[in-house]
């Protein structure tokens, strides 16, 4: 398959302005907004593949039994359709794929990141009327049913295995080499998944300086979310500049500068310091 590459300007423009609106709504949708990560991503996605990519979400709920009952009735019966029956689930390779991040090429391949699988698990079981959340454990993303007392967590990266107590302790071990602390069970802002799959995005990006072009999406439709570290503004500024952008470049890092200057007036200077050498690129 090829690699996907974004969309013309025109239809770029489009697309996040649709973000940055959808983004700062009162209540964001997930599935719409990694659609249309996925049509920043992919030119080849357009309007009636984004709605069959919502059509399909919808079939696939409409798969599952009716009100199966509690929390763990509802991940098993989560993983008897998507993990044994249809086959969703990841592998290492996954990880070295773009793809991997788009919810479209997801749905299809049925192959991705735990994150992308977990939006898969969370869209299919929210239409379907289950209590259903992520859940953001340090390196592996997995989902969520029912209220704390009673959470059961399963893991779509691996068929949707339903887990113990014991498997999210070796999970959280296995990231950090820290035990599992109860606040990183809580459920995950959809806002918050999205600047996680942007930032795995701009990981895939990173390892192939020739794909500097994804890089700077990544960053400038994370920029658009209502929240984001004000470090996203440097990390677009040296993109901008890698890219022979310097007068753009330049004028991001002195507009950094100035949100660095009131914690840091040394590290302002320095950051004024490369705009000055990004603007004496231009001669």
């Amino acid at each position: 398959m090829r690699p996907p590459y974004p969309p013309p300007p025109e239809r770029s423009a489009e697309l996040r302005r649709r973000f940055a609106e959808e983004a700062r709504s009162e209540r964001p949708d997930l599935s719409t907004l990694c659609l249309l990560v996925g049509a920043e991503a992919d030119g080849a996605l357009d309007e009636a593949g984004m709605d069959a990519a919502q059509v399909e979400l919808d079939r696939l709920a409409g798969l599952l039994p009716y009100r199966p009952g509690g929390p763990q009735a509802w991940a098993v019966a989560l993983r008897e359709l998507l993990g044994d029956r249809l086959g969703f689930h990841g592998a290492p390779a996954d990880y070295q794929r773009l793809e991997s991040s788009l919810l479209h090429e997801v749905l299809v391949r049925r192959r991705g990141l735990p994150i992308l699988l977990s939006v898969v698990w969370m869209e299919v079981a929210r239409r379907a009327g289950a209590p259903v959340y992520g859940v953001a454990l340090p390196g592996h993303f997995v989902v969520g049913f029912g209220p704390d007392e009673g959470q059961v967590l399963a893991d779509p990266f691996d068929g949707g295995r339903v887990l113990t107590g014991a498997d999210a302790e070796l999970l959280v071990a296995g990231a950090t080499g820290t035990h599992l602390d109860p606040s990183m069970l809580r459920p995950a802002d959809p806002l918050d998944v999205v600047l996680r799959i942007l930032n795995n995005v701009r990981a895939w990006a990173a390892a192939r300086p020739e794909r500097s072009d994804v890089a700077l999406w990544a960053v400038e439709l994370s920029l658009l979310l209502p929240s984001h570290p004000a470090r996203l503004r440097y990390e677009r500024a040296q993109l901008l500049v890698g890219r022979g952008d310097f007068l753009g470049g330049a004028v991001e890092l002195e507009a950094y500068a100035e949100v660095v200057r009131a914690v840091d007036e040394g590290a302002a200077e320095r950051v004024r310091g490369e705009a000055h050498a990004a603007r004496a690129m231009l001669n």
